[in-house]
């Protein structure tokens, strides 16, 4: 398995509008497409690396809050995960393309498998 580094960081907050201003305003971050995904959210460029910014009603629990790492070939990597005995989601395939699959690390945070979607011409 080959990672091409870290792809996105997703971060719980309270308030999406005021995190969102923060970090475009404060930090210079720029604001990104993002699909319907059910929940509130933005998504946020950080140079090569994104921020997506998750609603949560409590910000110290978890369950959203992830890292992402980028990956030429999901369906090799979930072979690879497997291999080393991990259990892996089923992938996923976004709105606009990209797959992912998720496990977690021996403490419980939860890490993502990112491909990205297919370049369009």
């Amino acid at each position: 398995m080959k990672l091409n580094g870290v792809h996105h960081v997703s971060i719980n907050v309270l308030d999406v509008e005021r995190a969102t201003t923060f970090y475009v305003d404060k930090l210079g971050m720029t604001i990104l497409p993002r699909p319907e995904l059910g929940i509130d959210g933005t998504w946020l460029g950080a140079g090569a690396q994104e921020v997506h910014l998750v609603y949560s009603d409590d910000p110290t629990r978890a369950p959203g809050q992830h890292f992402a790492f980028g990956v030429d070939d999901l369906d090799t990597t979930i072979t690879e995960l497997k291999g080393l005995g991990l259990k892996v989601s089923d992938p996923v395939t976004q709105p606009q393309g990209a797959r992912q699959c998720f496990i977690k690390d021996t403490e419980g945070n939860l890490l993502e498998f990112n491909q990205p979607a297919p370049a369009t011409v």
